[in-house]
């Protein structure tokens, strides 16, 4: 049905926010969507951190926003707002490369003192880059997220609901916007 761009804004290679991503990815997949996963910490440092936008890795991610309907942005929150990390690619981006697309922004972290990071650091951002929707977010407590024994990601049951709430709502804007696109 649609492409999706699951895009990670966290620097580590453990990372929770990458393995919920990851997790929301299948279900997104079970839906029928094409579902393209970023790690933006893959990206050469030297690019993102010189602002290279004629990079070809900075090119080539800046063509996986255009060509995909939905994204789904997940960052976890340090100092209150989002990974500097995500925020050196969102830099790097054209202006409005949200133009048109449905987006849906989740955030990971340790204290629920950073939940509204969601609204209040991350969907501002998303909404000067031109996201034509912008669908409720989710903040994740890193501890209703384990990583068990056969590497899957084990999420706490009331936020697995929560997410898949979340995620379902997500798909059926995203579906909406591909059947009645607008003007």
């Amino acid at each position: 049905m649609a492409t999706i761009l699951s895009v990670s804004g966290s620097p580590s290679a453990a990372s929770r926010t990458a393995r919920l991503l990851r997790h929301l990815d299948a279900r997104l997949t079970l839906r029928g969507h094409d579902v393209i996963p970023l790690d933006v910490r893959t990206l050469p440092a030297e690019a993102l951190l010189g602002a290279d936008f004629g990079h070809p890795a900075i090119r080539e991610a800046a063509a996986l926003f255009e060509r995909a309907d939905g994204v789904v942005i997940g960052t976890p929150v340090y100092k209150a707002a989002y990974s500097g990390l995500l925020k050196s690619l969102l830099d790097l981006l054209p202006q409005y490369a949200l133009t048109g697309r449905t987006v849906l922004p989740l955030a990971t972290g340790g204290s629920t003192a950073h939940v509204l990071a969601v609204d209040y650091a991350l969907r501002p951002v998303l909404a000067s880059m031109g996201a034509e929707h912008i669908t409720p977010g989710w903040f994740v407590l890193d501890k209703h997220l384990a990583t068990a024994p056969d590497g899957t990601l084990d999420i706490e049951p009331e936020t697995a609901r929560n997410l898949e709430r979340v995620v379902d709502g997500f798909a059926s804007a995203l579906e909406r916007s591909i059947l009645q696109p607008t003007a």
